[in-house]
Order: structure tokens, then C-alpha cells, then sequence
């Protein structure tokens, strides 16, 4: 089960702080993902975070967003600094069985839990 936190209206140029908690014993080797969903698109990836701290970023929020984990915790973070507007979805973690450091950790179906989702909106 995945609990993520965080999400919040803010204005351009701020930040906010998500976090995912993971209940389970296996959930600190999973390879942990954040992806979101703003109206009208599709759901997109963001990144993800394998147990051993590999890391995958999509281009739009490299350099902006910076994803961590707390294995002793069973939580991933996502810092995301520089927010622009469009960076308005509702983001979701998303936690995967298998590494996905090498292959397939952009789609959705790679990864086997969900989280419920937290909305972050961000003004011009």
C-alpha cells in the first residue's frame, strides 16, 4: 500500500515536498516511481528511484525535481523546486516488484502498486 503526501497550491517559482509511504516488508527493494496526470492527458512519468538509488528523470523536470528515498523508512520523496504551471497534475507514486533502472521504468504498466494520487497546482 502506498500513502503519498504533499501536494498543495503554490505559486510559480516555489516549491513543495511530496513523500510516498510504502507499507510491506519487500517494499524497501522495490524500484519506486512518481508520475502524473494532468486534465485532459494522459498520465505521464516523472521518475523513478530503483532500491539502490538509481534514477531516471523526464527531461521537463531534470535539473528542477530530485527524487530520494528512505529505505529504512519505506519512503520516496520528490523535491520539486522551480514549479512552472505546467507542472499542475495530480501526481502519483507508484511502486514496481522488479528494477526497472534499464528498461520500461517510464510506463505505467511496469509498475504493480499505486498510490491515491495528490494534487499539486501551481499559479502564474
Amino acid at each position: 500500500q502506498l500513502q503519498a503526501s504533499g501536494g498543495g497550491l503554490v505559486q510559480a517559482g516555489g516549491s513543495l515536498r511530496l513523500s510516498c509511504e510504502a507499507s510491506g516488508r519487500a517494499s524497501s527493494s522495490y524500484t519506486m516511481g512518481w508520475f502524473r496526470q494532468a486534465p485532459g492527458k494522459e498520465r505521464e512519468f516523472v521518475t523513478t528511484i530503483t532500491w539502490s538509488g538509481g534514477i531516471r528523470y523526464v527531461g521537463s523536470v531534470k535539473g528542477r525535481f530530485t527524487v530520494s528515498r528512505d529505505n529504512a523508512k519505506n519512503t520516496v520523496y520528490l523535491q520539486m523546486n522551480s514549479l512552472k504551471p505546467e507542472d499542475t497534475a495530480v501526481y502519483y507514486c507508484a511502486a514496481a516488484r522488479e528494477n526497472l533502472y534499464y528498461r520500461d521504468y517510464d510506463r505505467s504498466r511496469s509498475y504493480n502498486y499505486w498510490g491515491q494520487g495528490t494534487q499539486v497546482t501551481v499559479s502564474s
